[in-house]
């Protein structure tokens, strides 16, 4: 429920208030003292959804933008004449139940930090979260995204191209670019300094640990998950509900792919960097993709009705140009998927290969203690290179035999030539 307190032009008086009569809307009309050009200041209730519309229907009849016009949560209202406006107005669907169009143009506005604000905030996100990636906690991971001011920007430029703001839209495509920038730049300065003074190992192999490695080959899951947050970016926008929380998931789908790519940087692996910076620009384009959909399905419209054909236009286009680029960055993480899948079908049939040969009754002997498949480091496209087998058996040497055949079995499996290393352990029963 909203409360509009309305400034009524001189002349206009009559005109507003034969139009809320019209509609069976209660208010209450003071006088305005102030020597200015308003006449009066109107105050009156109405349902979330029929705000729009009315104030739509009031600018037909002459209160322009000039005048002052204020919005407001109403907590009550308790008017037999206001339940009948909530059963005209609220239909129980996507439109009845998002905020108008003025609120949501102004929601969209302060949501967005000032530009100061905007960058030492991201900066410090980026910095928290490449902390994290190298302690390998989610949690701190998790922290880095709940200060990161991501959803204004995020958001603001889906909002404007389907209001016919282009200053808004123009704002919010900068505020993005220099986001992404300034978290990878952090990123890659702050770990260059964590390794040049030794806070971890210069050698640190940063493929080995787990919260790095998954971003520096992400696969077609993580477009998902920037889809899902643009939409319910939107939504929670026009909703007002949880506006937070899903700040945190579009920054999940941000901050630390982009702290990812920073320390790939910082370790002088650009090739690694690929991906992640790959998933931090398919995850920022797929937002602006759902938000804009989202936004034209939810019934908003420019409040210009000449206008509408122009932003529908602009819309398309924009829409066209999103789904091109996100589709070509969506074949990239396909291809990094399949490369993924390729290594963990190897691994499997790698693994059956030797507990066959064991199987054997020539090698009925030996028993397997570990197994383990050592990738390369040519990210984002990975395969294995090594394959370390650890087994054990009564002392002495193991057969040459063994070797030989699984060396041959598990190559079978493999598009490229693959070490074996196979460790022997000696197994003494008492």
């Amino acid at each position: 429920m909203r409360l509009v307190q309305l400034t009524v032009p001189t002349g206009k008086r009559e005109t507003v208030l034969e139009t809320l009569d019209e509609r069976g809307i209660d208010y209450v009309v003071t006088d305005e003292d102030s020597n200015r050009e308003y006449t009066a200041v109107v105050y009156f209730p109405l349902p979330s959804p029929a705000v729009e519309p009315v104030l739509d229907e009031l600018g037909d009849v002459g209160v322009d933008e000039d005048a002052y016009t204020v919005v407001v949560d109403a907590e009550t209202v308790v008017s037999r004449r206001f339940e009948a406006l909530r059963e005209e107005y609220e239909k129980g669907d996507v439109e009845s139940d998002r905020i108008s169009r003025q609120e949501l143009e102004t929601e969209a506005e302060e949501l967005t930090p000032t530009f100061a604000v905007y960058a030492i905030m991201t900066i410090v996100s980026a910095v928290v979260a490449t902390a994290g990636l190298f302690l390998d906690s989610p949690a701190v991971v998790v922290g880095s995204m709940v200060i990161a001011p991501l959803i204004g920007p995020a958001l603001g430029a889906s909002v404007g191209t389907v209001l016919d703001n282009e200053e808004l839209f123009g704002q919010s495509l900068r505020y993005q670019v220099v986001g992404v920038v300034l978290a990878i730049v952090a990123a890659a300065v702050f770990a260059f300094v964590v390794r040049t003074t030794n806070i971890v190992p210069p050698s640190l192999n940063i493929s080995g640990v787990a919260e790095i490695a998954e971003r520096l080959a992400p696969d077609l899951l993580s477009l998902a998950i920037a889809l899902g947050a643009g939409v319910a970016g939107i939504i929670s926008i026009a909703t007002g509900t949880g506006v937070a929380l899903v700040g945190v998931m579009i920054a999940a789908a941000l901050i630390p792919p982009a702290a990812a790519a920073g320390i790939a940087i910082a370790w002088g692996q650009p090739q690694a960097a690929v991906g992640a910076t790959a998933l931090v620009l398919v995850n920022v384009l797929s937002v602006n993709l759902a938000g804009l959909v989202t936004l034209w399905y939810a019934g908003y419209r420019p409040d210009n009705l000449f206008s509408v054909g122009e932003a529908e236009q602009r819309l398309r286009q924009r829409v066209v140009g999103l789904i091109v680029i996100v589709g070509v960055f969506a074949l990239f993480l396909g291809m990094i998927t399949y490369s993924s899948y390729a290594a963990t079908s190897f691994e499997e049939s790698a693994r059956e290969e030797v507990e066959m040969l064991l199987e054997d009754e020539e090698f009925a002997q030996y028993q397997l203690l570990e197994f383990e498949v050592i990738m390369d480091d040519d990210y984002p496209f990975t395969s294995p290179e090594r394959v370390i087998v650890t087994i054990g058996g009564p002392p002495g040497e193991p057969q040459p035999r063994f070797a030989e055949r699984l060396h041959e079995r598990i190559n079978d499996h493999s598009d490229g030539q693959v070490s074996v290393e196979l460790r022997y352990v000696s197994i003494v029963e008492r």
